[in-house]
């Protein structure tokens, strides 16, 4: 301990000011019941809690918030846990991206407001966790992630069931007739069993693991299940190591490196993630001045095998997951790909936290020599369509259309494809591709996860399970299908997608990572030329702040205003 004296803690600029605010933090304080002693020299750690019951994904995470407090206490320090906002992307609207700035701004504010040594993390619905990792890295106060968790597999009938991936399935089935009203509530009520995010590779669980690649979580601790009783363990140990990190002075720039952002973009094309993890990445790095470009996770991308078989592109669940042995054991089966001597919050390396890692399931985790497919999950698109790039997940893609040439059937926004995409006269072919535009960033507002668009009913009815959709929106992570997104610049800015029209022809050659409008040069230059923006959605408050901040999607959604300065091209 007085090693530890010698460090002087932020707190105590709070609570050992020598005039009457002193007195009187300690003073309203104590009138929580704490006794004198807790402000005597020992590390106030914040507990940033993201429960809410308007956020099932995050729902039980007072439970957890109460098993870091014993763990806190138990090394020496005082837990003090606050609320932050909840991001529950089922609910909220018209998404919960929207929000997600704000809640990083939430974070790092509270952070920087209050006499806090330590910060520790809790989420898990999939905004909750970039927003928090932004947040705390703009702050830089020692931090350490403790996720949720996935929920429970559904299961109905003979069938297991992934939340999310599962869902979407079986409501094509719903809609053509296949399943009768019945079955479909029985599904209602056994595909979602427990508290916890989405049980498959959406976004929640690429994040959550990628937190734990960029070395901000103990290992092991991303997959474990929400009602499992070991995720209660490692919260109460990451409570522990909390309070030794703030005498170590670790903080998240110490560990979220360039380096260690490449470990991450390398584990997300392992894992198959969510395509959602190359906007939350960049904008997370942007928050420490560290540039990284979508060549960047393309480069990795070429490189890197994807191995996790897990729903959306694989078979299994993230039960199975950490069955077979979780992050720790995928990681080491590219350990030469990554930055091994990256430092992570327990205070080892990467090398050393996983090296000694087993796999228990090959089936779940393929070994190098036998991977899913030889290059990672997400590739990144360029061509005349997405001048500074879209994202395509590969991997839950259909091969066969990975190369496609046909004819666009254009949609303004959303509302139209809604409206239409039942039609039994709508002029499509499985050679079709479908556009809509007007749901990006700025056009949705909020660049809301749309451009999964369903299959037209027509086709649906003659058996096609899989097209070319192309939007400037982004998709769940949970979903599947050969769908671009993230299409920048997006069409509410004049980005070339806005002057697509039905009929026109558009080419994808993912092995080339082009995305071309097949128009004259002259004739796009036209169009583009008399475009005309659509009106703005808000005219105040937090929506109009989003309008005018708001960085496009190559650049992380963030605002403009928040990016730190650059420390590497």
């Amino acid at each position: 301990m007085a090693a530890h004296n010698e460090r002087k803690l932020r707190s105590q600029e709070w609570f050992r000011e020598p005039t009457y605010y002193g007195f009187a933090r300690r003073a309203w304080l104590r009138s929580e019941g704490f006794n004198r002693d807790v402000f005597d020299g020992k590390p106030v750690i914040g507990i940033a809690n993201s429960w809410s019951e308007l956020n099932n994904c995050n729902a039980h995470l007072r439970q957890v918030a109460e098993a870091v407090k014993r763990g806190v206490w138990a090394a020496g320090g005082v837990p003090l846990e606050f609320p932050t906002i909840s991001l529950g992307e089922l609910l909220m609207r018209p998404t919960a991206m929207l929000f997600r700035n704000l809640m990083a701004m939430d974070i790092e504010e509270s952070i920087r407001a209050n006499p806090l040594d330590g910060v520790v993390l809790l989420c898990g619905c999939d905004k909750t966790t970039p927003a928090m990792l932004m947040g705390a890295a703009s702050a830089d106060v020692p931090a350490i992630v403790v996720p949720g968790g996935p929920m429970l597999s559904g299961q109905w009938r003979d069938r297991q069931l992934g939340a999310g991936t599962d869902g979407r399935k079986l409501f094509d089935l719903f809609r053509t007739g296949l399943l009768s009203e019945e079955e479909w509530c029985e599904i209602e009520g056994s595909i979602a069993r427990s508290a916890g995010h989405c049980t498959v590779m959406g976004t929640a669980s690429t994040m959550t693991n990628l937190a734990e690649a960029l070395g901000m979580t103990l290992p092991g601790c991303a997959a474990i299940p929400a009602p499992d009783s070991r995720r209660l363990a490692i919260a109460e140990s990451s409570g522990r190591r909390m309070v030794e990190m703030v005498w170590e002075d670790l903080r998240p720039s110490r560990v979220m490196t360039p380096a260690a952002f490449e470990n991450a973009v390398a584990v997300d094309m392992a894992l198959g993630g969510s395509t959602n993890a190359v906007v939350h990445l960049v904008a997370i790095a942007g928050r420490l001045g560290i540039g990284l470009p979508l060549s960047e996770f393309d480069r990795i991308s070429r490189r890197t095998p994807f191995l996790a078989n897990i729903k959306p592109s694989g078979e299994f669940l993230m039960e199975d997951f950490f069955r077979a042995g979780s992050l720790p054991a995928l990681m080491r089966e590219i350990l030469d790909l990554l930055n091994g001597d990256c430092l992570t919050v327990n205070g080892r390396t990467v090398a050393d936290n996983v090296g000694g890692a087993e796999c228990w399931d090959r089936e779940v985790i393929r070994p190098r020599s036998a991977p899913l497919h030889p290059e990672g999950g997400t590739v990144i698109l360029g061509g005349n369509l997405a001048p500074d790039g879209a994202v395509l997940k590969q991997t839950a893609a259909s091969p066969r259309l990975l190369e496609h040439r046909g004819p666009a059937l254009a949609f303004e926004n959303i509302q139209e494809m809604r409206a239409r995409i039942d039609s039994p006269d709508l002029p499509v072919t499985p050679a079709t591709v479908l556009v809509m535009k007007n749901c990006g960033p700025k056009g949705a507002p909020g660049f809301p996860e749309w451009g999964h668009i369903p299959l037209p009913k027509v086709l649906l009815e003659q058996g096609v399970d899989d097209m070319l959709r192309i939007s400037d929106a982004r998709m769940s992570g949970t979903s599947f299908g050969t769908v671009v997104l993230h299409v920048a610049p997006e069409s509410a800015v004049g980005g070339p997608l806005a002057i697509v029209e039905t009929g026109d022809e558009i080419a994808l050659d993912t092995p080339r990572r082009r995305l071309e409008l097949v128009v004259p040069a002259d004739e796009i230059e036209r169009r583009l030329a008399v475009f005309v923006p659509p009106p703005p959605h808000y005219d105040r408050g937090y929506g109009r702040l989003f309008l005018e901040h708001v960085n496009q999607a190559h650049l992380g959604c963030d605002f403009d205003f928040l990016r730190a300065v650059k420390k590497n091209a």
